[in-house]
């Protein structure tokens, strides 16, 4: 197999990957921004600080649910390469509403600017939900079937280092830079966008149906009465309801019970995307380009132990003084500051071992042209898994479940997502040929 770096010197995989890594890291420079102004200098309450990172969460994923059978339909009957172009000029309208919402919270005006903000998160998942089929449905018709898997673990590694670094940069710029950046990459992922290679209708043409239920439906219903497909799914939309519960229950759990800033907090989060790209190119390197799901039962396993062992270590964590943070100084001079960021870094890794095989599983099991459609049920099934997840964190917060408690939820879900796997293993050990047609062509 191609050293799967050996695919970002090439034209046919380069545009998406630059294109896509631009399109993470701008998203999350603004979400974070948006997240760590509203915990740290809007509210003061840890229940209401977790249902407004639930509340954002909630509105990135709905247009998921409601627009991903449309949006696969749409990806699988027109050429990709100018969708990409459409969603990332629309992209830049999107990111002038975020921005003035920042700045409106900045100039002294919290509710309309954070109003204009969640606007935005929601035209933000709209953007997503087009993009979404595309960027994993576009590599079986752009790479030879051996490069597959290498090229979906760099977009995931790709994926979650922009993450990273928009994180990242979120903490460390102030409002007035987030503003600014957010536009300025938005341009640049534009043009990046207009580099991708043509990539035509593949098949029959569709006729499309714009009822977004039933279409739903109808996709959903196309798709998971494939055993093997059905499996995948699933177990994806477990992981990322885990993901949805960590991504909530992170900025309060920095603030309100490791004491420490929007700069320690917005690295804690850098630390789990960096480890899920870790991950993503260690399960490459240790299934050698083959789609299998054999080590995703322990990864997930081995993901829900270092989750109980980060909610022990928060525990016994030494806060702050009253009415005082820690910076990232005074933080990493804890002698629990290691052990919590390496836990953190083992959770993300073994997640993206766990993910990746599922998600190469998507688009090689299924017809070219047919695999925006299967991304896109996936989509519709892991935004209501999301959905339910941030209702739940909700409802377990009004209850009065601390941080550190809902973790062991995360760690029962790993469990799940284990038997899952180990199901979607066995599936494709009885039916080889039946789970692996694009690498046989």
């Amino acid at each position: 197999m191609l050293n799967a770096l050996g695919l970002l010197k090439q034209r046919r995989f380069l545009p998406l990957f630059t294109t896509q890594f631009l399109g993470a890291f701008n998203d999350n420079l603004f979400k974070t921004s948006m997240v760590l102004f509203a915990t740290y200098a809007v509210f003061n309450d840890p229940k209401m600080e977790a249902n407004f990172n639930a509340l954002a969460t909630g509105l990135g994923i709905l247009p998921f649910f409601l627009l991903s059978a449309l949006a696969g339909q749409l990806a699988d009957s027109h050429d990709k390469a100018r969708i990409i172009r459409i969603v990332k000029t629309v992209e830049i309208g999107i990111m002038l509403l975020g921005a003035t919402g920042l700045m409106v919270a900045r100039a002294g005006h919290p509710s309309l600017g954070i109003g204009l903000m969640l606007g935005a998160v929601l035209c933000l998942g709209v953007h997503s939900t087009f993009f979404g089929p595309i960027k994993y449905a576009i590599l079986p018709q752009h790479l030879k079937p051996c490069d597959v898997l290498g090229g979906t673990g760099l977009v995931e590694a790709g994926t979650y280092l922009a993450i990273l670094l928009g994180t990242v940069t979120a903490g460390w710029i102030p409002i007035e830079g987030a503003a600014a950046g957010v536009l300025i990459v938005a341009l640049v992922g534009w043009f990046a966008g207009r580099q991708v290679p043509p990539a035509p209708r593949e098949g029959p043409p569709l006729k499309l149906d714009y009822n977004p239920f039933t279409a739903s439906w109808r996709l959903i219903s196309a798709t998971l009465h494939i055993p093997r497909l059905f499996l995948a799914i699933v177990a994806i939309s477990f992981f990322w309801t885990i993901g949805a519960v960590l991504i909530i229950v992170f900025p309060p759990l920095v603030k309100n019970v490791l004491t420490a800033d929007e700069r320690v907090a917005s690295f804690v989060i850098a630390v789990f995307s960096v480890g899920v790209a870790i991950g993503s190119v260690v399960i490459n390197t240790m299934l050698r380009g083959r789609i299998s799901a054999k080590f995703s039962p322990a990864s997930v396993i081995a993901m829900g132990g270092f989750v109980v062992l980060f909610s022990f270590l928060a525990r016994t964590w030494t806060p702050a003084p009253a009415g005082q943070f820690y910076d990232w100084a005074g933080f990493i001079r804890q002698p629990g500051a290691i052990p919590v960021l390496g836990t953190l870094l083992a959770i993300a890794i073994t997640g993206g071992m766990f993910v990746v095989p599922l998600y190469a599983f998507l688009t090689t099991t299924v017809e070219k042209d047919q695999t925006a459609r299967t991304v896109a049920a996936n989509n519709v099934v892991n935004s209501g898994a999301m959905t339910i997840g941030s209702i739940l964190v909700i409802g377990i917060t009004a209850m009065g479940v601390s941080p550190e408690d809902m973790l062991f939820l995360v760690a029962a879900m790993c469990l799940v997502s284990a038997w899952l796997a180990q199901k979607l293993h066995r599936a494709c050990d009885d039916d080889v040929g039946g789970c692996l047609p694009t690498l046989r062509r």
